[in-house]
């Protein structure tokens, strides 16, 4: 039995500028950290005594022979690329609702990328782990998606991720004093819209408004060093990074129709009128979560405002995709 464990993402500035028709133009950056919220992946050899050779468990249960007969795309795609020609049973739990903008179908193909490669009895660093997840994603599934996601998943922490013209990123960890950062989480509040939506739906709008939204989309990546500029400040109090956070929310509703909704907008309306300084719905947009930036004496106002809404405490991760348990012989 092989069990990973990959944390979902919040990413504050620059979404959008990691999809590869972007930033294999124009460049790109996003600035995103992992939580302290995951998703488990069990794999295990199937024992010979079944009428089914793969087994998988997640909001539905497959028992099926062949791997081409299997529905989730993600699972399909990551056996048939492995060559995989064992039977296999996984299972899928996580913390956090499916697509609601947390990242958690990266999360998931990262997490089983992971525990497959450890069952094989290999270590894989975490630059190859999001590389392999990328490419599943957007060339075997070719799923509308950027490349943010899967990074962010295998790498953990609180990251500037630059996107590069050749197709390759560089990640940079945020090095700030412990009392900045705990001032920056103590002013997060997480909250999940009840809506769940299929992402690429909404990208895929973005995408084909892309050539469109040049100035928007050069003004969202220019944000990113922003954020941080504020961020190390010695002097910029850290309103400002909600204020950003505002503004950022602002240009990225202009992508497209999709991203928002009279009730998304009713929710962000609703909390700054509680004392949110900013925010922004998470993903692609049309639902999921929600992240505020919001004044620690305010919270509670919001927390009010918000009360039919469901509030996720979080904190900052930084370990990334992880194997927890390493039991390849079932021992």
């Amino acid at each position: 039995m092989i069990i990973s464990r990959t944390p979902f993402r919040i990413s504050f500035f620059g979404g959008g500028t990691d999809y590869p028709a972007w930033f294999q133009e124009n460049g790109g950056a996003v600035l995103a950290t992992t939580i302290d919220k995951y998703c488990y992946i069990s794999v295990r050899v199937l024992p010979p005594f079944f009428a089914h050779r793969y087994r998988l468990v997640y909001s539905v249960v497959e028992n099926v022979l062949e791997i081409d007969e299997i529905q989730h795309p993600a699972v399909k795609a990551v056996l048939k690329w492995r060559g995989v020609d064992r039977g296999l049973e996984i299972h899928h739990d996580g913390d956090l609702p499916a697509r609601s903008g947390l990242g958690s179908s990266s999360s998931f193909t990262v997490g089983l990328i992971n525990a497959l490669k450890a069952l094989e009895g290999q270590l894989v660093s975490k630059d190859e782990l999001a590389r392999d997840a990328i490419h599943i994603e957007q060339c075997v599934i070719r799923e509308p998606v950027g490349s943010q996601d899967q990074i962010s998943a295998a790498f953990g922490g609180f990251n500037r991720v630059e996107f590069l013209h050749n197709g390759t990123f560089d990640v940079q960890p945020i090095i700030l004093p412990v009392e900045r950062q705990r001032e920056l989480e103590g002013h997060l509040m997480l909250f999940f819209s009840g809506i769940s939506r299929y992402s690429a739906d909404v990208a895929r709008t973005k995408i084909d408004n892309l050539k469109s939204r040049v100035t928007e989309l050069t003004t969202m990546r220019q944000m990113v060093d922003g954020a941080l500029a504020i961020l190390r400040s010695q002097c910029a109090p850290l309103t400002d990074f909600g204020s950003l956070l505002h503004e950022a929310w602002k240009l990225k509703r202009s992508l497209s129709d999709r991203v928002s909704t009279s009730h998304l907008d009713g929710i962000y309306d609703a909390a700054r009128a509680a004392g949110a300084i900013g925010g922004k719905v998470l993903g692609a947009g049309g639902g999921g979560f929600l992240v505020f930036f919001v004044p620690p004496e305010k919270q509670d106002c919001v927390r009010t405002a918000l009360k039919d809404l469901i509030h996720v405490p979080f904190k900052f991760e930084s370990a990334g995709s992880r194997i927890v348990l390493y039991q390849p012989n079932g021992l």
